[in-house]
């Protein structure tokens, strides 16, 4: 089943690339902007229920999609930028196991404990 999800991620991300590739920026924006969404873990420097809330929010795939969606309603290619980054992002960390966060502390995630 474990194999499964990462295959599963793994196409989310690839979706991404493409979708990206649909608008008007260098690839390489994409490989500039892929980890950006790591400053959601700044969170934790004020505490382990604030740093997950963080985290969750700069990593949630719902979120992602709402953002992307919006920009193209909209038809601004930087909202939809932001959504698409957000959600190649998390899909490219549930491939390594990195999931959404408890607030017991970074290594507790809905996909089970890092480094276990």
């Amino acid at each position: 089943m474990k194999q499964l999800l990462k295959t599963e991620e793994l196409v989310m991300f690839l979706f991404g690339i493409y979708i990206f590739s649909l608008l008007p920026y260098a690839w390489w924006w994409f490989l500039v902007l892929l980890l950006t969404p790591d400053i959601g873990m700044l969170g934790y420097l004020l505490g382990d229920k604030i740093g997950a809330v963080c985290y969750n929010i700069f990593h949630h795939k719902g979120i992602a999609l709402a953002i992307y969606i919006i920009g193209a309603y909209l038809s601004e290619p930087i909202v939809q930028l932001t959504g698409i980054i957000l959600f190649s992002h998390a899909a490219m960390d549930r491939i390594f196991g990195y999931g959404l966060k408890y607030d017991k502390g970074f290594k507790f995630t809905h996909l089970g404990e890092i480094g276990k």
